[in-house]
This record gives structure tokens, sequence and C-alpha cells, in this order.
């Protein structure tokens, strides 16, 4: 649940355990993409004398499913194609597809995590099949929202079908409202609340088991999570403006230079993890979790019931919520939306002259995102039972849960896919708070389901343009950045040196990236902050 935005990694993680899609309902008898009974393959002589060979290159980040699987089998009958995927698992995957684009052999199908450098080259060397008069044909495409499109767009043409994610489920601050309880403390709804809501936590025995043994806020190296209560403490928003006009991240925005500074005074008070800048994600997990720390993050989506479940047996009555979002200066108030997706789907430009094939690989690519409501995901539902390869086979249900064969298996569709993850019509129709068996997960999901529900939320302006030297040089230059703001927390370093950091971090390509990024933005039309 790393906030770190890269967003990706979280979605990657999640989509892992999230519930895959499905199409229909369990009372539809026809399915519109095949022609035939639902879950069934029927096939005409015509079908089998224009069968279509689909090729396909994928990373996995785990497991790869044999090249000979059940559900592979199952999709060449249902929709009367011989798919051939390609999978490279995915820290190869990036030179294998550079190697595969060079030599011009190019899959009908391919696969990216998110729209990168080599998108952006490949599109504009005529790699991609544009898609702008194909989307809207198509029901779970066509639920695609324009500024979620505008990040696959280059020179007016769409070259990606996204896959979905949710538009407002990040990762914010929650709380121990048992703790605050029993410090006799209201919920904090600016930073000076909630700096002495931390320090309480630290000094006044919150758990009430005589030991000094509790503190405020859990983070981690990177300054992770950063604790940013709305849009404009957001680190990763475009929100905030430099003396020149252009839009700046907030990692170098006044705003940020205030909340180091909130967190150095955290710091001295003990109010945050001692040793932050040398623990992983796990370890910080840990912190929280094994009840030493009272404030962290949550979403509805994704998160892990083992962690939840060792708080419960450290700490019984526990109660976590969220925290809403603070009031801001200028009068803004909510969180940052997300990208709106993850993982990105293109066809070989050379499939322009073969619009039948096309037509085949769009119908497997929205069967597989169209959304089944989570109590119609059942083996009565014939097409929720054939994408998860048929019950007793492919999957159980267990206490109300879908529990799926693993993945190396390859028994069921959804381990082939092209795109396998059901377009919601909305962040509350996943039902995400539903899944959980553990009983204080279920309540802190459903709470933040309610907040988010409640809160708008920023789109956020970089999501939807490109950088060519922010795609090269933005890891390096964010490295350096969180190394020098966490000299300041540690007092190593004066807040006073905030400017000669962020004058080395234009000076070292930081300019350039606000100068490619406001120009993406202007060309795009950008008028300012869209909240939603």
């Amino acid at each position: 649940m790393n906030k770190r935005g890269k967003t990706w990694i979280a979605a990657a993680l999640i989509g892992g355990i999230a519930l895959m899609s499905a199409c229909g309902d369990s009372t539809k008898t026809e399915n519109p993409n095949t022609g035939g009974a639902a879950g069934e393959t029927p096939e005409s002589p015509q079908q089998q004398q224009e069968k279509h060979t689909i090729t396909m290159i994928d990373f996995r980040y785990g497991a790869i499913p044999p090249t000979d699987g059940k559900g592979l089998k199952m999709i060449n009958e249902k929709f009367g194609v011989d798919f051939k995927p390609q999978y490279v698992v995915r820290s190869d995957y990036d030179q294998k597809l550079s190697a595969v684009v060079a030599s011009g052999e190019i899959p009908d199908i391919i696969l990216m995590e998110a729209p990168d450098s080599n998108f952006y080259k490949w599109a504009k060397q005529g790699a991609f099949l544009p898609l702008n008069d194909l989307l809207d044909n198509y029901p779970t495409m066509k639920q695609i929202p324009d500024n979620i499109r505008k990040a696959v767009t280059v020179n007016g043409n769409i070259y990606a079908v996204q896959r979905y994610l949710t538009e407002n489920y990040q990762l914010t601050p929650v709380i121990r409202k048992d703790w605050l309880d029993k410090l006799g403390l209201a919920m904090p709804t600016n930073y000076e609340e909630l700096k002495q809501v931390a320090i309480a936590f630290t000094k006044n025995d919150p758990d009430g088991n005589g030991k000094n043994d509790t503190y405020g806020i859990a983070m981690s190296q990177n300054i992770n999570p950063s604790f940013g209560m709305g849009a404009y403490w957001d680190f990763e928003a475009w929100y905030h403006k430099n003396d020149e006009g252009q839009l700046i991240p907030g990692i170098i925005s006044e705003a940020r230079k205030q909340h180091i500074g909130w967190l150095a005074d955290l710091y001295k008070e003990g109010a945050i993890t001692k040793d932050f800048a040398l623990l992983n994600w796990a370890q910080t997990n840990k912190e929280f979790y094994s009840g030493k720390a009272g404030i962290f993050i949550g979403t509805p989506r994704g998160m892990n019931p083992t962690y939840m479940q060792g708080l419960v047996e450290v700490n019984p009555n526990a109660e976590i919520v969220p925290i809403p979002p603070f009031a801001a200066p200028d009068g803004s108030q909510g969180f940052v939306s997300s990208p709106g997706f993850y993982g990105i789907v293109m066809l070989n430009a050379k499939l322009a002259k073969e619009p039948d094939k096309v037509k085949k690989i769009m119908e497997m690519l929205d069967y597989g995102r169209t959304f089944v409501p989570l109590e119609e995901r059942t083996a009565s539902n014939a097409d929720f039972d054939w994408l998860n390869g048929k019950e007793g086979e492919g999957y159980k249900i267990e206490d109300g849960s879908v529990r799926r064969e693993v993945e190396e298996k390859g028994l069921a569709p959804i381990n082939y896919l092209p795109d396998k993850t059901m377009w919601a019509p909305n962040d509350a129709a996943n039902g995400y708070s539903q899944e959980y068996t553990v009983p204080l997960l279920r309540e802190l999901a459903a709470s933040l389901e309610k907040m988010h529900g409640e809160t708008k939320h920023l789109i956020n302006p970089i999501n939807s343009v490109f950088s060519e030297t922010r795609a090269v040089k933005d890891s390096e230059l964010s490295k350096y950045l969180y190394t020098e703001q966490t000299k300041m927390i540690f007092g190593e370093k004066p807040l006073s040196d905030w400017d000669a950091m962020v004058k080395e971090w234009s000076d070292k390509g930081g300019a350039q990236i606000i100068k490619e990024v406001n120009e993406a933005l202007q060309a795009n039309g950008y008028s300012g902050p869209e909240w939603k």
C-alpha cells in the first residue's frame, strides 16, 4: 500500500488479489459478442474457416500461465480464434519489448504498464493502430473519461485501451479512533490539531497499558506516507505555480516546505517513526499493525487482511477511521484522484488491413472488462463462471468468497485475456468493503468508501501529459529531493536551505520538466484545476 505514486506499483499488487472481471448477469441468455448462449461456444463453419491467429506480448510480476492451459483453450473455443500470448517477467519486459518492436515483428496485441517514453516514441513512429473510431463502439471502452484518454493520445490519435483503476480510492490517512476516545480527543481538522494528537499518542499512553510504547505517525524511507491532507499538500499533485505562473510539482512547493517543517517538529517530539529513513514498506506496516503507531494510511481496495488480523489479535478493541481532508489556505478541500487507469493495451498498426481481426480482438477485450456486481459473481452467472474456469475447476466459492486456483495452472480464461479487469460504473460499485472477512478491515474500508464518496478529488493534470525529461530523470531527481528533505526532518539541514535545494533540482533537469509539462498542458487546453 505504498502511496509513492508509483501508483502503478500499488495497482500491480492490488491487481493480484482483486476480483477479476466478468460479463453480463445471471439472467442473460445471449452473448452479444459471440452470438451464442452465455458460456457456450458455438462455432459456425464460416467461423471455422475464418479463424484468426491473434498474437500478444504481455508482462507478469508473478506466475506465468502455461502455453497449453485449459483457460487458453476455452478462449480459442469461445471466440473462434487461435490465441497465442507470450508472457515475459516484468523485470525483463521493457528490454524484450524494445527488441520486438525494433525487429518489426510486432504482435497483434501489445501491453504496457503505463505510457512511458517508448509508448510515445512508437506511437509517433506509427507502430500502433489509432482507436478513435473504435472505442465508443464497445460499452466498457465508451466509459473511459476524456481526461483519462488524453494520457494515451498523441497528435489527436488515441493509441491504447486503458485498463481500469478506481478514480478516487487513493491511499489517505487513517487514525486509531479508540486512542482518540481514550484520550478525550476530537478528530483533527487541521495540521496543528493533528500535531497535537500525534504528540498525545506518543506521550499519553493511548492504549492504556501503562508503558511508553506508542507514538503518533508511522512513516518509512522517502518520507512515505507524506500525510498530505489534501491536494494542496500532495507532493505528487501539480497544483501550485511558481513565480513565472507555471504549474510545479507539489514536492518543491511552498506548501511542501511548510509540511516538511511540520514533520520536523513532530520528529523532535518523537511522534514519528524514529528510524523511518531506514525502514522499508513492510516494516512500516508492522509499526502500525502491531499497535505501536496510531496514524497511518488506508484505502478501500487491496488492503492486507493478515496485517489487520494481527492488529486485532494485539488490540481486540481497535477502531480505525479515515481522517477527512483539511480545508486548505486557498479554500480548497479534497484529495487527489488516481491516474484512472493501470495498464494499456495497444494494437499493431498493420491490423488496419484486417478489420475483422480487429473486431475480434476488441470483442475479447470488451468481454473481459464488463462489470458484474459483487452479488452476481457466482456460478449461476454463466459468464462469470466461464471467465473463472468453471466452478470446481478454476475456482471455488467458500464462505461467500471466490477462491481461484493459482495462475500458473492456467485453468481460467482470466489467466490469459489481454484485459481481465472489469470497468466499474463508479468506484463505489466495486463493493470492496464487502469482500473483506476481517470485521475491522471491512468497517475501515466501508468508512473510506463513504468518505471518498462525499469528498471532492482533484484531477491531477500531470496524468494527462508526457515529459521526456521527466521520464528519464524523475527517479534520480525525486531521490535527491527525498534525501534533502529527510535531512531537514532529522534536523541535519535547516529549512532555510529549501530554495537552494529547489535550485539544484531545477538545474539538474527539474526546470526542463516544468517547461515540458506546462507546454504539453497548454497544448491540451488546460485551463485550471478541475475537481470531481
